[in-house]
């Protein structure tokens, strides 16, 4: 029986957040929260109960603004910063992490195409603690990008009528970023839509029944001649016609996510082996922990890991330098942000294998107990193999590989 939603349930006007003053405060901030974020995971997972509480630590500690441009008294950190963020919180809980993901990439698109009446609106709202959700997927089309949802011209302002699906963190948002096509002089062009949660005619039906990732609060929305003003209307399609870092540091969350999820699992796995495993009857040692054929395999994994990280952190400097070459309107933007996009995308890939690899190695080191189904360590595999399937990796390492052999640079969209 699904269950239908119709506003933001953080309530922002409760809030008040803190003010982040740099990158490096809110990772010393997102690593005190893991701990605390990790403890309810399984049982959240099992129950499938929203992180509500947990988002609004997540808010109150002002980590949902520290992309905030600081001429609006934010922090403006860099990817970077939002990549290590989002990181940690994937070692804790790679559904929380995601509910962030569509929030700052969306932020990312406010950024670059809003005017100022909404940059005030929305980015306070953020600073204050209010959460953005998507709503971009349709099912009915020939292709995930192909819309039924329509933007049109009505009263003041547009109103939007349609249905989005896999809208991840609708359930709990306060602003929900509506991808839909609207007329243009060269016809229907894709546009980004800034909607109150609450707004008359949104409803959010809680209906996301995954096998993984069962609490990123994601649901269908549904837009019932729903009134948005000019100045919540940005021309998302421009945003592609000019180089950017829109793709790259969207699919930099995405990754960073996925090089979360594996050290989380690879730490449980290494807990669960010391408390719970025994040794191997062959091996003529005490614990398994002691079992050297083990402690190769732990090495082989770790080995996997860190090259994820390492790979992430790369990527991340590579999105920070071709913003900081946009940002200076020096020469090389072309050449900058391809290298960005082309990073990113092999730190999704390699990300994305560790993720899936070692949330299914887990069971290999730990033992037969660890299959149990009262330990629910199969959520890791769960939501790895989820997660990975957001948009294939195969158009990732086919770009990378025409960048390699025959220079050519990716293309534009959201997805490199």
């Amino acid at each position: 029986m699904s269950e239908t939603i119709t506003g933001p349930t953080l309530g922002a006007s409760d809030r008040e957040a803190a003010v982040i003053a740099s990158g490096a405060e809110a990772v010393r901030i997102a690593r005190a929260l893991v701990p605390r974020f990790a403890e309810g995971a399984s049982a959240r997972d099992r129950e499938r109960c929203l992180p509500r509480e947990q988002l609004r630590e997540l808010a109150l500690s002002g980590l949902l603004g520290v992309t905030v441009p600081r001429a609006l008294g934010g922090p403006e950190t860099g990817a970077g910063t939002v990549a290590e963020v989002l990181r940690l919180l994937g070692t804790a809980d790679l559904s929380l992490a995601q509910v962030t993901q569509p929030h700052f990439a969306f932020l990312n698109a406010l950024r670059l195409r809003g005017g100022d009446s909404a940059r005030v609106r929305v980015f306070g709202d953020v600073l204050a603690g209010s959460l953005v959700s998507n709503a971009q997927a349709e099912r009915s089309g020939r292709t995930a990008h192909t819309h039924a949802t329509r933007l049109e011209r009505g009263g003041d302002g547009w109103r939007i009528n349609g249905s989005k699906y896999y809208a991840t963190g609708s359930l709990l948002a306060d602003w929900i970023a509506v991808v839909a096509p609207a007329e243009t002089p060269d016809g229907p062009r894709p546009h980004l839509a800034f909607v109150p949660a609450d707004a008359p005619g949104v409803r959010v039906e809680d209906d996301w029944a995954g096998m993984g990732q069962r609490t990123t609060a994601s649901g269908t929305v549904h837009l019932a001649d729903v009134a948005v003003p000019d100045s919540l209307v940005l021309p998302q399609y421009l945003t592609f016609e000019a180089p950017t870092t829109y793709g790259a540091f969207a699919q930099l969350l995405h990754a960073a996510i996925d090089v979360g999820a594996a050290r989380g699992a690879l730490t449980e796995a290494a807990d669960f082996v010391r408390a719970k495993s025994r040794p191997w009857f062959e091996s003529g040692v005490d614990t398994a922990a002691e079992d050297p054929l083990l402690v190769h395999r732990f090495g082989e994994l770790e080995v996997q890991v860190r090259a994820a990280e390492a790979l992430l952190a790369s990527a991340a400097d590579r999105v920070d330098a071709a913003d900081a070459v946009l940002s200076e309107g020096a020469p090389g933007a072309e050449d900058a942000t391809a290298e960005a996009s082309i990073a990113v995308a092999a730190a999704k890939v390699v990300g994305g294998r560790a993720a899936v690899e070692i949330s299914s190695a887990l069971f290999e080191v730990a033992g037969t107990r660890a299959a149990a189904d009262s330990e629910n360590l199969h959520r890791h595999w769960r939501d790895t193999r989820t997660h990975t399937v957001h948009d294939p990796v195969r158009w990732k390492v086919q770009h990378v590989g025409e960048y390699s052999l025959n220079r050519r640079r990716p293309p534009r969209h959201g997805q490199i």
